[in-house]
């Protein structure tokens, strides 16, 4: 499925200090092994200037990459998403806003049992609440609100320094975005390199 470049770009428009949509960040790091090596859970207003500054930078490198070309878009059908499934913890992550550490517990772990990468990295979760608003025939946006798009950026990056990631080299947006609403049945996953089947055999979508 295409993804249009505009509902990307009216995404990370709301991923700026000024109109910051991200309620919740949360992230583990990750020895070489794929093994937790320490976490952390917080509310994104609590963070210092700087460090938003650099969070914002790190969830918004994923919808503003390339899009169909670094950013591609992969279905998620029925049978994947039972209970126990990662879709399965995506959604309850999402539904919780990431306030229950078991579950991200659970998410790291999932990562680190299959994506292999051989050296220390980070892995970063942003929840965020997009008020949609409603855009008129002219399409100009008006103030009231279609629906709110909640939503899960998920970045892997390498672990710079010492509890210090980088910028993501993978990474998702889940649910995925798509003709200005909230697709469940689709996630949007991320590659700097544009080898995203990489990750997308990780969520058991290839």
């Amino acid at each position: 499925m295409h993804i249009d470049r505009e509902d990307m770009l009216e995404l990370t428009r709301r991923m700026t200090i000024a109109r910051n949509c991200f309620n919740r960040v949360a992230g583990a790091y990750m020895d070489e092994e794929g093994f937790i090596d320490g976490s952390f859970n917080t509310h994104f207003l609590k963070l210092s200037p700087a460090d938003k500054e650099k969070q914002l930078a790190i969830a918004k490198t994923i919808p503003y990459a390339k899009t169909n070309e670094q950013l591609k878009n992969f279905r998620i059908d029925s049978r994947q998403k039972k209970p126990g499934s990662i879709w399965h913890l995506l959604t309850a992550l999402r539904d919780c806003e990431l306030k229950n550490d078991a579950l991200l517990y659970s998410l790291y772990e999932y990562i680190g049992e299959r994506y292999v990468v051989d050296k220390p990295y980070t892995i970063e979760v942003f929840c965020g609440n997009y008020d949609v608003p409603v855009k008129g025939a002219d399409k100009e946006s008006q103030w009231e609100s279609e629906e709110v798009y909640r939503f899960l950026v998920v970045a892997v990056c390498p672990t710079v320094g010492e509890y210090e990631a980088g910028m993501p080299q993978a990474g998702f947006l889940f649910p995925a975005f798509a003709n200005r609403s909230t697709d469940l049945e689709g996630v949007n996953i991320f590659a700097e390199d544009g080898a995203c089947e990489k990750l997308a055999g990780v969520l058991g979508l290839s």
